[in-house]
């Protein structure tokens, strides 16, 4: 009888500790959600430097069109997307972890270009 409860109390915290590292439903994996953040980040810089000396735009709008244009190319919803985007900022070392990865890519594709540039 023992031998069962304590079969039983083991299994139930190792269940418990592998659902640490399970991702709710709904919520992007790490990699997509790097992908379309970065996407989401690039689109509000281009709407900040471009689109607002533009006066005959509207900035809000045209960011929401690149918004819903990024979506369907990554195929997630907007909801997804920010759903994912909380839960990642409620989660601080995997925000962490997914915004130094685009720091890096970032930084190794600048050091590609100037590698190119010097290189001609």
């Amino acid at each position: 009888m023992i031998r069962i409860c304590i079969f039983f109390v083991g299994l139930v915290l190792f269940t418990s500790c592998n659902n640490k590292d399970k991702m709710p439903d709904g919520i992007l994996k790490p990699d997509k959600m790097q992908a379309v953040l970065w996407d989401v980040i690039k689109a509000d810089a281009f709407t900040t430097e471009f689109i607002k000396i533009d006066t005959l735009k509207n900035a809000a709008a045209e960011n929401l069109k690149l918004q819903q244009q990024i979506f369907a190319i990554h195929r997630v919803t907007k909801v997804d997307f920010y759903n994912s985007y909380d839960y990642y900022k409620s989660n601080t070392p995997l925000f962490k972890k997914i915004l130094d990865s685009m720091i890096i890519q970032a930084e190794q594709k600048k050091n590609m270009k100037t590698q190119t540039v010097v290189e001609k």
